[in-house]
């Protein structure tokens, strides 16, 4: 290629296929004979085409000839119309569309109840009726020490709730167990080791994070709420390691007060196979929840659905077969009829 005409050939870019050792594609150039001027001229534009505008203005001029007065004038409008629209439409296609999606706000006010609610719940009472589960004698509200004083019972109901986050309420109930034989006092466990008391509540979960929790959160009840806890749902979720779940439970078995419904795994997972919810996170499903349940069933649904979910309705293989509302219950329709993915049950001869 000579000096002179080094601009009438430009190069593109093709890639072939990728080589052995995983290096970058080789390049291999084509040449394309236009020259920078001509490939400027060829760049696309918003705006119509010369030729599409030579063609709109012949329909307009025949259009006057054909019609006459208003007619045509409507007429001649109509076409400028159709060559904005085009242009918008043009534009619209190449506005890059944005990175992220906006945040939809979940809201549940004026909820419709579900269908047959009120007869799955009598199923469930009915399925309850026992009382055997080990929430029944192991839960949060069976761990104290009805002997001591009332803010001390009171924060030993908010050790147990902040210790059963991701724990069985067996192994609760044994560590609660091992801090009352050692003290279960504000003073007391403030004045412990973080190693002793972490030898304490072991195994629950997250236990080395607990630790850290209780230690905090006894600190602020000395210092701003005289040794007591807090009376309220905002100041309780204030403290480390404590949610929302946790501060609804508290006020009800600490002070007596049903300010909402605590939703923990199994709330959360029952509640949105039975249909009485769709979310995604324990926390829209008490607002949901709360939307439409009578708020005088706000008290009992927390530990009728937490037992239940330990006896019939489990994460795993749950037991829909022998379940009451097997019939109308979407989750266990599908899942007796094998529609579930991974569903291993098999209907009975």
């Amino acid at each position: 290629m000579t000096a002179n005409n080094k601009w009438e050939e430009t190069s593109t870019i093709k890639y072939s296929t990728r080589s052995r050792k995983g290096h970058y594609p080789n390049i291999i150039p084509e040449t394309n004979k236009s020259s920078p001027l001509e490939l400027f001229k060829k760049k696309p534009k918003l705006q119509l085409s010369s030729n599409a505008i030579m063609e709109n203005n012949k329909e307009t001029e025949g259009a006057v000839k054909e019609g006459n007065g208003n007619d045509s004038m409507l007429k001649i409008n109509e076409n400028i119309q159709d060559n904005k629209d085009e242009t918008t439409i043009k534009e619209e296609k190449l506005s890059p569309s944005p990175s992220k999606r906006r945040h939809i706000k979940i809201e549940y006010d004026n909820t419709d109840p579900p269908n047959r609610w009120s007869e799955v719940l009598g199923n469930l009472r009915e399925m309850r009726k026992n009382s055997d589960a080990p929430v029944d004698t192991m839960g949060c509200d069976k761990c104290h020490d009805d002997s001591v004083a009332p803010n001390v019972i009171r924060y030993q109901l908010l050790l147990s709730l902040m210790l059963s986050s991701q724990t069985r309420d067996q192994v609760t109930h044994a560590a609660m167990q091992r801090l009352r034989d050692h003290g279960c006092t504000v003073e007391n466990i403030l004045a412990t080791s973080d190693q002793k008391l972490g030898e304490l509540i072991y195994p629950v979960g997250f236990w080395k994070s607990k630790v850290k929790y209780i230690k905090k959160s006894t600190q602020i009840l000395i210092e701003e709420y005289e040794s007591d806890i807090p009376d309220t749902v905002e100041k309780l979720c204030k403290l480390p390691g404590v949610g929302p779940k946790m501060a609804h439970i508290c006020m009800k078995t600490a002070w007596g007060q049903v300010t909402g419904i605590g939703v923990d795994t199994h709330v959360h997972r029952i509640s949105n196979r039975l249909g009485w919810a769709n979310t995604k996170s324990p926390e829209e499903t008490r607002k949901a929840l709360e939307s439409w349940l009578p708020h005088e069933l706000w008290s009992e649904v927390n530990h009728l659905l937490v037992g239940f979910g330990q006896q019939i309705c489990q994460p795993l293989r749950p037991q829909c077969a022998t379940c009451l509302n097997h019939e109308i219950c979407p989750y266990g329709v599908k899942y007796i009829n094998g529609e579930l993915k991974g569903t291993k049950f098999k209907k009975g001869k």
